[in-house]
């Protein structure tokens, strides 16, 4: 414990650890570490952004994926998936209506969909920017070229969002087809970071073959990439993939590397994510007592949410959706927080 102690103090003070000391704090947690961590996350947490939680309207415009990605429900394998795509309508639609909500962010995320051109997408973010030129564009869409990610930037898109799945390239390709590159897939994190995106990535916490060591990976990727946004949540099964049999992650250890990363990277925009809603009832309150600040409500057409199905059982109708904001704002005041109405943009400012 006192070894534990010690090196989170160091964290605290120097924003860095080495992969054996990372393998060591996940190896040894207990439930009294995991609270004294999740104290100092939300203290950090409050020191640069108080007790504002931010949202994200999230708008799934597409289940259609070119990848076979071993643990996803919206793989290209799976032949039971109900496909659906909105069109540009259908997507300006759900901004006019995440925008009356009081959403100041939205987030056009999909599969690989090879319909969405550039020129697609260009033209429905520019419209809107235009429409909104108070709101923030995240786009999560997959590997694309840099002159592609390029392009989105020009038109208007401000952030992306690329979860990188796992920092360990051997653990990387048992979790993904063999044309699937991990090399690319950093290197795609880097682009976005050059061309002047606010850049997201992530990982599975407890995806099939993770160990403390390829965890202790990604924290080490965060603590030097140091993303703007770092999205984590529990692996959880789905039904029509090779995995369907796996162990799902935990809340408890998902917790535990969300006070982590709050206290490598003090200024990061950590969601509390839906699939911490999925597994826990108030998964998503317990995140945001591990030091999280962004909670990322559906506006998707209710027609199509359960079509988005990236794992099983994913909530997608009631409290987690854009239209009962009101149910998430009490959620958030029962732990100290409050729903805020603002772009939500990372705290850059020095302390």
């Amino acid at each position: 414990m006192n070894k534990i102690l010690l090196l989170i103090d160091k964290l605290e003070e120097t924003g860095e650890l080495s992969l054996e000391e990372y393998e060591f704090i996940i190896q040894n947690r207990t439930a009294e570490i995991a609270e004294i961590l999740a104290k100092k996350a939300v203290e950090l947490r409050q020191k640069y952004y108080g007790d504002d939680v931010f949202t994200r309207g999230l708008i799934e415009i597409s289940n259609f994926c070119k990848n076979d990605c071993l643990y996803c429900g919206i793989r290209r394998s799976n032949k039971a998936a109900d496909r659906y795509r909105l069109t540009e309508a259908d997507i300006l639609e759900c901004c006019d209506e995440g925008y009356e909500l009081g959403f100041r962010t939205f987030v056009l995320q999909g599969g690989e969909d090879g319909y969405f051109t550039d020129d697609v997408l260009c033209s429905i973010i520019s419209k809107i920017k235009v429409k909104y030129p108070d709101c923030a564009v995240t786009i999560s869409m997959g590997e694309r070229s840099y002159e592609s990610y390029k392009r989105l930037y020009d038109a208007g898109a401000d952030r992306y969002l690329l979860r990188h799945e796992t920092a360990d390239k051997e653990h990387y390709q048992k979790l993904h087809p063999s044309e699937m590159s991990f090399d690319n897939r950093i290197k795609c994190l880097y682009n976005l970071r050059e061309i002047g995106y606010q850049v997201g990535c992530g990982f599975m916490v407890g995806s099939p073959y993770q160990t403390a060591k390829t965890l202790a990976k990604d924290l080490k990727f965060i603590e030097t990439f140091k993303p703007d946004m770092c999205g984590i949540g529990p692996f959880v099964p789905h039904h029509d993939t090779p995995f369907r049999d796996e162990k799902a992650g935990t809340v408890e250890l998902t917790c535990f590397l969300l006070s982590l990363i709050r206290i490598i990277h003090p200024r990061v925009l950590l969601p509390s994510t839906t699939a911490l809603g999925t597994i826990d009832p108030r998964g998503r309150e317990k995140g945001v007592l591990s030091g999280a600040n962004v909670v990322m409500p559906n506006l998707s057409p209710v027609s199509v949410r359960k079509k988005y199905e990236l794992y099983d059982n994913k909530i997608c109708t009631g409290e987690e959706s854009a239209q009962c904001k009101n149910c998430l704002s009490m959620r958030m005041n029962s732990v100290g927080c409050k729903i805020v109405v603002s772009r939500g943009d990372i705290n850059k400012e020095r302390s």
